[in-house]
C-alpha cells in the first residue's frame, strides 16, 4: 500500500508512535510518506519505502497566524495526487484530520480514505474546547475509519462526541529488541554511583504531567534511600521543578536533560520510573521503560489501567498521592528479590502484547478494509 502519514513532529507519544509505526509499514513493503512541517524526531534518517515531505507555510501580512492546515491540506492534495496514494493515516483529529477532509474534498476525481488515530489530548483537551468541538466531531465523523490507544479513550470519546462512533483500540507498541535491558555502566556513572538508586521521569512538563509531584516523591524517597533522579524533556513546568529541586536542597542529587532524540539508553541504566500524570490516554514511555525491564510507578488512570497490573509488572498509586508513589518506590527497593520479579514481569508484558508483530497488522487489517470499503 502508498500510505500518506500525517503528524506531528515534536517529541510527543503522538508523535513517536506515528513515526514508528511509519518505519514499521516500511520495513513490511509499504510505501510510506510523512508530511508534517519538520522531520518527526524519531525519522533520523530515511530508509528504503520511506519518504518525508516537508509542509511550507508561506506567511502573508493579511494572515496574523499562518494558515497550516490550509497549507497541510494542500501538501496532502499535492502528495496524493503525485504518488498514487492509498490512504491517508492522520494521528490527532485537529488539525490533520480535517486537512486530510479538505484534500479529499478537492480531489474530486476520487475518494480518499481516512483514516484517524486518537492519541488522548486531541480528545480530552483540544477536542472538548468549545471552538473546537463541533470542528472536532465532523473530522471524526468524517473518517473512514478511526482508532484509539487504549479502550479508556475510546470511551472517552464517545462520551465526549456520541455513542455511536465506532473506533478499533489499538495499543501503542515498542521493539523490544532496541527497548531491552542492556546497562551501560559508564552512562550510569554520570548520574548515580553504584550504591544510589536511580530514578526516571520524562515528559514535556506540562501540568497535566504533574512532574512537580514527581520532585515531591524523589524528595521523601531520598530522605530514606541513597537515590538520585533525572528528567527529561521540556515545557512549561521545567523552571518550577528546578525551583523546587532547589528548594527542598536536592538541586545536587536532581538531573535536568533537555529533549532526548531517543531515551532508550537512559531508560536502560534507570532503576524506576516515575509516572504521576493527572491522565494518560496509554502511556508509551511507562511501555518503554517496561520493555526494559525498568518497574514503573504510576497513576492510577486512563490507559495505564491496561498497561499496568498492578503489583505484578508495575505498581498504580492514586493520582496525587505522592506518599503512596514514595512509599512503594521506597519499598521496592528495599525488597531485591520482589524488584526483579517486577522487573521480569514487565519486560514480558511488552514482549507478549505491545510488540510491532503483534501491533502493526491491525493497523494493516483497518488500511485493508477502508481501501476495500472505497473500491466497492
Amino acid at each position: 500500500m502508498k500510505i500518506g502519514i500525517s503528524c506531528y513532529p515534536t517529541h510527543g507519544g503522538s508523535g513517536v508512535v506515528a513515526t514508528e509505526l511509519g518505519l514499521e509499514l516500511a520495513r513490511r513493503g509499504h510505501h510510506v510518506h510523512f508530511m508534517c512541517y519538520n522531520r518527526p524526531f524519531r525519522l533520523e534518517r530515511l530508509q528504503p519505502n520511506v519518504y518525508y515531505h516537508r509542509v511550507q507555510v508561506n506567511e502573508y501580512p493579511l494572515f496574523k497566524y499562518p494558515p497550516y492546515s490550509l497549507a497541510l491540506a494542500t501538501a496532502i492534495l499535492d502528495v496524493t495526487r503525485r504518488e498514487d496514494l492509498d490512504l491517508i493515516h492522520a494521528h490527532y483529529a485537529i488539525p490533520h484530520s480535517v486537512s486530510a477532509w479538505m484534500a479529499r474534498e478537492m480531489l474530486q476525481d476520487r475518494d480518499l480514505p481516512i483514516v484517524t488515530t486518537l492519541h488522548g489530548t486531541d480528545i480530552t483537551l483540544v477536542g472538548q474546547e468549545p471552538s473546537y468541538e463541533e470542528i472536532t466531531c465532523f473530522a471524526l465523523r468524517a473518517s473512514n475509519a478511526l482508532t484509539a490507544v487504549s479502550e479508556d479513550l475510546a470511551r472517552a470519546t464517545r462520551e465526549t462526541f456520541c455513542q455511536d462512533l465506532v473506533i478499533d483500540t489499538i495499543y501503542n507498541f515498542v521493539d523490544t529488541e532496541i527497548y531491552r535491558p542492556e546497562r551501560d555502566p559508564g552512562l550510569r556513572a554520570r548520574f548515580a554511583g553504584e550504591d544510589e538508586f536511580l530514578l526516571a521521569h520524562a515528559s514535556n512538563f506540562r501540568p497535566v504531567k504533574r512532574t512537580l509531584d514527581v520532585i515531591r516523591i524523589f524528595a521523601r524517597v531520598a530522605r530514606e534511600c541513597p537515590a538520585r533522579l533525572v528528567l527529561m524533556g521540556l515545557g512549561p513546568d521545567r523552571h518550577a521543578c528546578e525551583e523546587l529541586a532547589r528548594e527542598l536542597g536536592l538541586e545536587e542529587r536532581v538531573h535536568f536533560l533537555d529533549n532526548q532524540g531517543s531515551i532508550r539508553d537512559l531508560l536502560r541504566v534507570a532503576d524506576l520510573f516515575l509516572l504521576p500524570s493527572e491522565t494518560e490516554s496509554f502511556g508509551l514511555v511507562a511501555l518503554e521503560a517496561m520493555a526494559c525491564g525498568v518497574p514503573v510507578i504510576a497513576s492510577e488512570v486512563g490507559g495505564l489501567r491496561e498497561l499496568i497490573d498492578s503489583g505484578r509488572n508495575s505498581w498504580l498509586c492514586p493520582r496525587g498521592d505522592t506518599e503512596a508513589f514514595a512509599g512503594r518506590a521506597v519499598r521496592l527497593f528495599k525488597d531485591s528479590t520482589h524488584y526483579r520479579e517486577i522487573s521480569e514481569a514487565a519486560r514480558q508484558t511488552a514482549i507478549e502484547r505491545f510488540t510491532p508483530q503483534t501491533i502493526v497488522p491491525q493497523y494493516e487489517a483497518v488500511y485493508r478494509r477502508v481501501i476495500e470499503q472505497k473500491s466497492s
